[in-house]
């Protein structure tokens, strides 16, 4: 079994030594239009993702007003308003551009990771604070 497990760790640290090494080089041999734009898209989905991570804990008093009125319909109202507000916002940062079924598949799984996140959040603030 130790075998196995050498094995596999020596071949897994070498795919990510080639990967690192082709990415390497895929970036230096790209023109620089090409980085901008990559540089560009990273920056802004790591501001929405930010955006997405500290929305709910920066507005716990919803949340906690919410909870109090113990209703499932007004918790759903929130986590729902969270999510379109979040999915809008990411929308609006790439100009409402969405060219292809990539971009809208991008689109739909950054708003299913913001409800589940939304709903996880806010169930837990909702469990601690009210």
């Amino acid at each position: 079994m130790d075998l196995l497990k050498t094995v596999t760790g020596k071949v897994v640290a070498g795919a990510v030594a080639l990967a690192v090494i082709a990415g390497g080089i895929s970036w230096w041999r790209m023109d620089e239009a090409t980085r901008q734009m990559l540089l560009s898209g990273s920056g802004k989905i790591v501001s929405w993702l930010l955006v997405v991570l500290f929305a709910p804990w920066a507005t716990f008093f919803l949340t906690t007003w919410v909870a109090k009125r113990e209703s499932n319909a007004a918790g759903a109202a929130l986590v729902a308003a969270y999510t379109v507000i979040e999915a809008l916002l990411l929308a609006w940062l790439f100009h409402w551009n969405i060219p292809g079924a990539t971009a809208w598949t991008f689109l739909v799984v950054g708003a299913l990771f913001a409800a589940v996140y939304n709903l996880l959040v806010c169930d837990w603030l909702a469990e601690k604070l009210a």
